[in-house]
């Protein structure tokens, strides 16, 4: 009994490849391997064998080591597109094409104050790679070049082929006919993705074996020039290329009004990326009516509260309310004073036009006013995406005067509320449900 199964019975076999030093800029990586390759105990080279080469040492190999104190800078040379973003992950494109966290730029395992960037050409890198194999050792191998992505909707990270050379990458499926002579319409395998992930189970992330071998398909293995750039979905095939549709249904689907707030600190940043979100919102003459102010420190907050307070007090207590009532209804601004981060949205009236018809005239402030709600509705709803909770509040309109002197604010700018935002503290309540046909009236 060997252990292993019949000739007849599919099988392949992987392994790691041990002994290979801290690879240096300049090192030849082909030396490297085929040193490691051909150790005492291990079974060599050989036609037909897949060579899985972790992506760090290919980088390092070719220099590709930059200073940077800052991995952030690092990411926005590498990237050409943000495609999602949570604080201060950022999942990319870079300018290989491939879509993942950080343009795959790393921290790890290199000197302090550098960065290790992915190779330049991965493609191009495995080429080299499998044609110095074969000078040097005379065997016809594929080869792929691995690096960890995260995938959406799964948990968990795996490897997956970034440059490939001599390895059929992808297995067109379409045409043939499953084993109940159904039509395969769809089906095209990730062959260099699986082979990835195989290597990367004798590999592992810590070991230290930076290179495996899989031995046993050599179906696999041949002269295909595609290389694992035919991995990336094309632009125009790539459902989720923006996700746009998805995205804003889901943020104004989980945006609510949130009353209650950890103690987290909000990330000015995030804030910051909802303000870009709201100033794209639609607006009369082609003006620019919103202006947003950010109450970022505890004392500015207090001293717009408390004078806000105030002027409230002193106007219910002129309509003739008791003090009872108007505790009450103080009461309902703690929303704000529990939030630890508040947004003064405000409308600038210039740009607009003016006309010697009152009518008219009232007319044209409602369409600012209305621009400035589709910019607060923008705000609100990027701030759910970035998953800070909020609750637009009207308070801000009713004492306009006080907010301009506390805040400094120009003469001319009409605070349109209050958005207090945070951490929700639990679970928000389920909306009602809504007919969407119950707001639309055909005509």
């Amino acid at each position: 009994m060997t252990g292993l199964p019949r000739e007849d019975v599919p099988a392949y076999r992987v392994w790691a490849l041990p002994g290979i030093p801290e690879v240096r800029a300049g090192d030849d990586l082909v030396k490297v391997i085929a040193s490691a390759a051909g150790a005492e105990g291990l079974p060599g080279l050989a036609d037909g064998d897949v060579l899985l080469v972790t992506s760090k040492i290919v980088s390092k190999a070719e220099g590709r080591i930059v200073r940077a104190a800052d991995r952030e800078a690092a990411i926005d040379a590498e990237a050409v597109r943000v495609v999602a973003r949570r604080g201060t992950l950022r999942i990319v494109e870079n300018r290989q094409g491939l879509v993942m966290a950080a343009a795959g730029v790393d921290a790890s395992n290199t000197e302090a104050g550098t960065v290790l960037l992915l190779p330049e050409d991965p493609d191009a890198s495995a080429r080299a790679l499998r044609a110095g194999i074969e000078d040097a050792l005379g065997v016809e191998v594929g080869v792929v070049i691995t690096d960890t992505f995260g995938r959406p909707w799964r948990s968990g990270l795996t490897d997956v082929a970034i440059g490939a050379a001599g390895v059929r990458v992808l297995d067109d499926l379409r045409g043939g006919l499953d084993t109940h002579g159904n039509p395969l319409n769809v089906t095209t395998v990730a062959t260099a993705d699986e082979l990835a992930a195989a290597g990367d189970l004798v590999k592992g992330k810590t070991a230290g074996l930076p290179v495996a071998v899989v031995r046993g398909l050599p179906h696999v293995v041949g002269d295909d020039g595609t290389g694992a750039r035919a991995l990336v979905r094309a632009p125009a095939d790539d459902m989720f290329r923006l996700g746009t549709s998805e995205a804003v249904r889901e943020a104004m689907t989980q945006r609510r009004t949130i009353r209650e707030f950890t103690d987290d600190p909000v990330d000015p940043g995030a804030v910051r990326r909802a303000v870009a979100a709201a100033i794209t919102a639609p607006a009369p003459h082609h003006t620019t009516p919103w202006r947003f102010v950010l109450l970022e420190s505890e004392s500015s907050r207090t001293r717009l509260l408390d004078a806000m307070r105030d002027a409230w007090i002193s106007d219910l207590r002129g309509d003739g309310f008791s003090e009872r009532s108007i505790a009450k209804r103080v009461r309902r601004g703690d929303v704000l004073r529990n939030a630890p981060y508040l947004v003064v949205p405000c409308l600038v009236m210039d740009g607009s036009h003016t006309y010697p018809d009152e009518r008219r005239n009232a007319a044209e402030r409602e369409m600012f006013v209305v621009a400035a709600g589709a910019a607060v509705q923008n705000f609100l709803v990027a701030l759910a995406g970035e998953r800070l909770g909020s609750a637009w509040v009207s308070s801000t309109m009713f004492c306009a005067d006080v907010v301009r002197s506390v805040l400094d604010l120009p003469a001319g700018w009409s605070p349109m509320g209050a958005v207090a935002v945070g951490r929700a503290s639990g679970a928000a309540r389920e909306r009602p449900a809504r007919s969407a046909s119950s707001f639309v009236e055909v005509r």
